[in-house]
């Protein structure tokens, strides 16, 4: 259980895909700058992150063009299109971002046959199923079939995944809400709503961290007074409080005994205190008379 003074917030949020964005980008992007990726800032304050091979392409866009805040792409051609894309909108808790990361770092050590596995197109449904079995797992459940839409929703009707099947445009994939991939989340009235895509060609492994960074039970800090109102209401606040000190040891009471000052009726040399007087200093001797 980490420390509480690590933990950036004073409150823990349930469910997780309520609880908002944190709005540091930090976290998301160590796991790949710590492969070496490079980082280069704009004058507005985006960042742009870039694999050692320039096959990965991250954008942190908080002056971008609209919400999507986070976008990264891959490449097979370096001056091609791009492979598959994904994106985090503005109101993503950023854990999700992290989770997604984290896995695109991992598979980056791996090589690009990981990074740029496409999934099983003779069966793309089979491959998809086991990107939503996290969601499946803990609680989300099917909807009602629609044509060419897969379906599944938290039971309290918050969080959504869409997996559409049959043709999509690449190029509104990737610039659009009209990918293969649409997760979203919010209360029902609409205020900040996140969302995050997957494109067609999005390795499956890589879509799973996000299914299941969403789903996980365990809640997120959150600092309360940061948090609007409306929020508050609709989810789960639980203080995080300092962890209870740890039980001593028998070792430990054995070393504090040693560390003990010896009783008073042992002590050989007196020791002074501030209350004790000075001894009073010997008369003078007079020299004896002759």
């Amino acid at each position: 259980m980490p420390d509480t003074e690590e933990i950036d917030g004073d409150v823990y949020v349930s469910p997780r895909y309520l609880a908002g964005s944190t709005y540091i980008g930090d976290p998301a992007l160590e796991p790949l700058l710590a492969l070496g990726f490079d980082l280069h800032n704009d004058d507005l304050g985006n960042a742009y992150v870039t694999a050692p091979d320039h096959r990965i392409r991250l954008g942190f866009l908080p002056e971008g063009d609209d919400d999507g805040l986070w976008r990264i792409n891959a490449y097979r051609d370096r001056f091609g299109p791009p492979a598959w894309g994904v994106s985090f909108n503005d109101s993503a808790p950023t854990e999700f971002v992290t989770a997604f990361t984290t896995a695109l770092a991992q598979a980056y050590t791996t090589g690009p046959g990981t990074y740029l596995a496409e999934p099983d197109l003779k069966d793309p449904e089979l491959g998809a199923f086991d990107a939503v079995v996290p969601l499946i797992k803990n609680g989300w459940q099917f909807q009602h079939p629609r044509w060419g839409v897969m379906e599944l929703k938290t039971q309290d009707g918050m969080a959504t995944c869409e997996y559409t099947t049959g043709h999509l445009s690449a190029e509104k994939e990737l610039t659009a809400l009209q990918a293969r991939w649409h997760l979203w989340g919010g209360p029902k009235n609409g205020y900040a709503r996140w969302y995050a895509t997957a494109t067609t060609h999005t390795p499956i492994p890589l879509v799973k961290a996000i299914t299941q960074s969403v789903s996980d039970p365990a809640p997120l800090p959150r600092w309360k007074d940061s948090m609007p109102p409306w929020l508050r209401e609709v989810t789960q606040l639980t203080p995080v409080t300092p962890l209870a000190p740890p039980v001593p040891t028998p070792l430990d009471v054995q070393r504090a005994l040693t560390r003990r000052p010896p009783a008073l009726g042992t002590r050989s040399v007196p020791r002074w205190s501030t209350a004790t007087l000075p001894p009073a200093s010997a008369a003078p001797r007079t020299a004896a008379r002759r």
